[in-house]
């Protein structure tokens, strides 16, 4: 027999179901109200700041990903002993940006043409990676790229990687925000580092 608290416990495994997987009111299946995309693209202080000023991203937090060495510390990856790249998590709204706009803000913030290297950082660690979570963001990232090649508006061919995600770990909290925790800092690497420049000449004024 069936008691009157087997049912109340039935009902609320429902609706906790319901509420984890996205249901609506209306009994259909609604969209995820986050997602998260995958990025590398030199130093992450500037990808930071570079993807917090797109409507529909909500969060972006600095880490290491592509690597072999679980838990890796900024000292680690800086001398290029762990094989990760400095890498930022861009945590988005899916109805509001879509992944093709974050991949196309990525190319315009990065040289997509120089090996293991963006502006004044040198080594894999400081590699441009588009990094995908599934055969969807894999099919759209190579999309992208092969876009860009045949448009020929580049001097070189693009070395940037399309590789899947692995896991992500978390920056130091003194990364997280960098630019905006100290600006003035932050604004003489950027521009002392030749980023605005280089930008400017291989994808022309913002």
């Amino acid at each position: 027999m069936i008691t009157r608290q087997r049912i109340s416990c039935i009902v609320i495994s429902l609706v906790t179901c319901a509420v984890l997987i996205g249901w609506s009111s209306n009994g259909v299946l609604s969209a995820p109200t986050t997602a998260k995309a995958y990025f590398a693209g030199g130093c992450f202080w500037c990808m930071e700041e570079a993807f917090e000023k797109i409507d529909g991203v909500t969060a972006v937090v600095s880490g290491y990903m592509g690597g072999t060495v679980a838990n890796p510390t900024y000292e680690e990856v800086s001398a290029g002993r762990t094989g990760h790249a400095e890498s930022v998590e861009v945590t988005y709204d899916p109805s509001k940006v879509t992944y093709e706009k974050l991949v196309d803000a990525f190319w315009h913030n990065v040289d997509p043409v120089t090996p293991n290297a963006q502006f004044c950082d040198h080594g894999s660690q400081y590699r441009s990676v588009l990094f995908y979570s599934t055969d969807e963001e894999q099919r759209l990232a190579d999309a992208s790229k092969q876009t860009i090649e045949q448009s020929k508006r580049l001097p070189a061919p693009i070395v940037t990687q399309v590789a899947q995600a692995s896991t992500f770990y978390l920056a130091e909290d003194y990364h997280q925000d960098y630019y905006k925790k100290n600006p003035l800092r932050y604004k003489y690497y950027k521009y002392s580092c030749g980023r605005a420049k280089r930008l400017e000449i291989l994808w022309g004024k913002s």
